[in-house]
């Protein structure tokens, strides 16, 4: 029985959308794969510091809590996969599989999205932190 085929647009969006947990990872690689696993743990950690620090009362003055980098991760692999060539695509996840990946406008739409929605979440990120940093959290 020949290998299931990956698909690279659910890979994509699995990484848009769940990929701060690694659910694309799992995807890609099964359980085994450790990078799926720093995904979770570090989304765990990032939880758990938002968590003490909105406890403490200062979760509008916490700079990890407006900074999430298991989320800026997952982004940025979203676009690695998305920009991998479909033939390297193919040699990579889908070896034995008789079929070949054809991305069509999708994948391409879902690219743009998350590009879109990950720079805006970042420079929101970014001017909430400056603003912490240099005027205490004044401005906002």
């Amino acid at each position: 029985m020949p290998p299931a085929h990956k698909n690279k647009t659910y890979a994509v969006f699995l990484a848009s959308v769940l990929g701060v947990i690694g659910l694309h990872r799992f995807y890609l690689h099964g359980r085994r794969d450790l990078w799926a696993w720093v995904y979770a743990a570090a989304t765990l950690a990032y939880a758990a510091i938002v968590l003490v620090e909105s406890g403490r009362g200062y979760l509008g003055e916490s700079v990890p809590a407006f900074f999430p980098l298991p989320a800026f991760a997952a982004w940025i692999e979203s676009l690695y996969l998305g920009l991998v060539p479909d033939e390297v695509w193919d040699k990579r996840h889908n070896s034995g599989s008789p079929c070949t990946t054809r991305s069509k406008w999708p994948l391409a739409v879902l690219l743009v999205a998350t590009l879109f929605g990950g720079y805006i979440v970042l420079v929101s990120c970014l001017a909430r932190v400056t603003d912490l940093m240099y005027t205490g959290g004044s401005f906002g």
